[in-house]
């Protein structure tokens, strides 16, 4: 049995989930949603773009496909393609788009203010 948590998991788990969840509250993303949440829909998009999926219903059938493991990587149990569609296209983008800025924020504070230096030499990033 697999103790340690998905790779996925760990990568959400530096996720600012308390400013997301601000953010949804903000542009009333999760109302009127009973399964399919902001923060599922965060996490379907961020596992498509991470597992290079090119659309809809090949990132979809990778979810079928793994359906028992989707509670452990915390997206929900109610991925389907309808209901991916209808939240690319019913919710607020904002939420995501200032998610995306307010961790672009935070990875630029933890980044070191010099370049790295490697045996004497100077590379920059």
């Amino acid at each position: 049995m697999h103790e340690n948590p998905y790779i996925f998991a760990q990568l959400v788990s530096f996720l600012d989930r308390n400013h997301f969840n601000y953010l949804v509250r903000k542009y009333s993303g999760d109302r009127y949603v009973k399964h399919f949440t902001c923060w599922n829909q965060r996490l379907v998009q961020m596992f498509g773009q991470l597992s290079n999926h090119e659309g809809l219903r090949a990132l979809i059938v990778t979810f079928d496909a793994h359906r028992s493991k989707c509670y452990h990587l915390g997206v929900g149990r109610h991925v389907t393609r309808s209901n991916l569609a209808k939240a690319n296209e019913n919710r607020d983008f904002r939420i995501f788009k200032d998610f995306a800025y307010h961790m672009i924020e935070l990875a630029r504070k933890k980044t070191g203010k010099e370049n790295f230096r490697v045996q004497g030499a100077r590379l920059c990033i």
